[in-house]
């Protein structure tokens, strides 16, 4: 039996007004995730437990099977582990978004769409200028980037926002706060004034491109211990193919091999096709294979509901369809991770529909996959690392 799994990121949301009163999953054409709806099992997990943050990491870490509190690695950890960051007992791993503040709000928390070329040089200005025995700088995908620090485990306690959660809004109250913040306020001030002369940003602004003028630290975390290797625990060979690094940094630490398949990005222009085609054919070797993209998430924190219609149709119609060709013994399960609700522009922490079909798995009713639809058929797996028992049941 093999198996695979389709992570929607952020898929779900709340009612629209502009779609009158359907979520954006709802509204999309989705003709091959009504098919597995109509012949599998339909309901709802819940992958945030209660008082957890609505983030990829809790959520991911439940659909892999693992309990995001019990088993809970800071996501700053969880990116460095797919960067090759060998994490040391003093040091501490932070994500670092490159971002654009303007008249005190935060104007893009993307850098401006910042390439990843771009912003590799960028980091590189930064990591000259104020690179250290405590701060060590690596660059990773666009906009975001992986910040070391060293001897200082009191970060581990402060106060963060995620600057995806202030789209638009003022950044006065959602600076690191609590006790030792003193050390990445210094920093992020001192970043500021190398990006005020940085080459990347001239030659942006010569194109007439918005230039980055803040670095922004959040999520931090410790190398993880204890964490026991997917296969030991499942007894099956699993790979995982994404275009961001968390997912690669949950595989490395679960020890889930990561595909590289060309063309697969963290937005709009992922080649789908190709992502499904390099995954499914990894189905020769491996016994699971999830295929985890990031398109909806992006287009529900930019806010764009054609685009986030856009990216769920894609999934549909380029992953899921091909999916269902695969022959062979089969079961696939299809979910997103979190809501990422256009309303508010950041995930939530609602509990996710879910579709799994295949063999040895029934049929209890639904027609159609979505929100409402999952809602209705009264399945409710809490805490969501269920779901992965469910696929893998005998």
């Amino acid at each position: 039996m093999k198996h695979v799994i389709v992570i929607l990121d952020g898929a779900a949301g709340w009612p629209l007004d502009d779609l009158a009163g359907a979520t954006t999953l709802e509204a999309a054409r989705t003709p091959n995730l009504d098919a597995l709806a109509s012949r599998g099992t339909v309901g709802v997990a819940r992958t945030v437990p209660a008082g957890t943050e609505a983030s990829s990491a809790a959520a991911c870490t439940s659909i892999l099977g693992y309990d995001p509190i019990a088993d809970r690695v800071g996501r700053g950890a969880i990116e460095a582990a797919s960067m090759g960051i060998a994490l040391k007992p003093d040091e501490l791993a932070l994500r670092l978004n490159l971002v654009v503040v303007a008249d005190g709000a935060m104007s893009s928390y993307a850098g401006g769409s910042i390439s990843s070329e771009e912003s590799r040089a960028m980091i590189a200005e930064l990591s000259d200028a104020l690179g250290d025995w405590t701060f060590e700088f690596h660059a990773g995908v666009a906009y975001r980037h992986i910040l070391v620090v060293k001897g200082h485990p009191e970060l581990l306690d402060l106060e963060y926002t995620p600057p995806h959660d202030i789209s638009g809004q003022p950044v006065e109250g959602h600076l690191p706060a609590g006790d030792g913040a003193q050390l990445l306020l210094d920093l992020m001030e001192r970043a500021r004034r190398v990006l005020r002369t940085s080459a990347v940003n001239r030659e942006r602004e010569s194109q007439g491109r918005t230039r980055v003028t803040d670095v922004w630290p959040f999520w931090p975390g410790a190398a993880p211990a204890g964490l026991v290797a997917f296969e030991e625990s499942r007894g099956l060979r699993a790979a995982i193919t994404s275009g961001v690094d968390l997912l690669g940094g949950l595989a490395q630490l679960t020890g889930i091999h990561r595909l590289r398949i060309a063309g697969v990005t963290d937005g709009a222009d992922n080649d789908y096709a190709g992502q499904a085609e390099g995954a499914l054919a990894a189905l020769d070797e491996f016994d699971l294979v999830i295929i985890h993209v990031e398109t909806p998430d992006e287009e529900g924190h930019a806010g764009d509901i054609e685009g986030k219609i856009a990216g769920i149709e894609a999934i549909d119609r380029e992953v899921v369809a091909r999916v269902m060709r695969h022959p062979g013994p089969l079961r696939v399960l299809c979910m997103p991770d979190h809501p990422t609700p256009i309303a508010i522009k950041t995930h939530s922490d609602e509990p996710v529909p879910f579709v799994l079909c295949g063999d040895g798995i029934g049929h209890n009713g639904a027609s159609v996959y979505g929100e409402r639809a999952a809602m209705e058929i009264g399945l409710v797996l809490d805490p969501g690392r269920l779901v992965m028992d469910l696929l893998l049941k005998a």
